[in-house]
């Protein structure tokens, strides 16, 4: 399973870890039952304190997405509907671009139209000129 990790984001590494895993079971990476890297490979990938990636795997368990098998790993549970991890990752991605838009100063309706301009194809500078 592979995990990106954004350093200059404003959002704890812990919790992106967590959004991480969360995105690979909606996209069906993840099945019911597979194992995640042990906490100290991951930080050895990462380049983080085994600490924060410990606190990733605790917040996942605390909500049913992963249990721990003492001695054996940590396994993603049965798995929810995937519709509804499906909507949960994209309200995910909507609450994390509205507080970029806001935290770089733009409104909702600019950050739409950015959206709608990039789902179309975007737009390069030599095409506005």
């Amino acid at each position: 399973m592979l995990i990106n990790i954004n350093q200059a984001s404003h959002r704890p590494i812990y919790l992106q870890i967590v959004d991480e895993v969360r995105r690979a079971i909606a996209v069906g990476t993840l099945q019911a039952e597979d194992s995640l890297p042990s906490v100290r490979q991951t930080a050895v990938d990462l380049r983080i304190n085994p600490n924060t990636v410990q606190q990733a795997y605790r917040e996942l368990e605390r909500e049913g997405i992963v249990h721990v098998r003492r001695g054996r790993g940590t396994f993603v549970t049965g798995l929810r509907d995937s519709a509804d991890e499906r909507k949960e990752l994209a309200r995910s991605l909507a609450i994390t671009a509205l507080q970029e838009a806001q935290r770089h100063g733009f409104n909702l309706d600019e950050l739409i139209d950015a959206l709608r301009l990039e789902a179309a194809g975007g737009s390069t500078r030599e095409d506005q000129s």
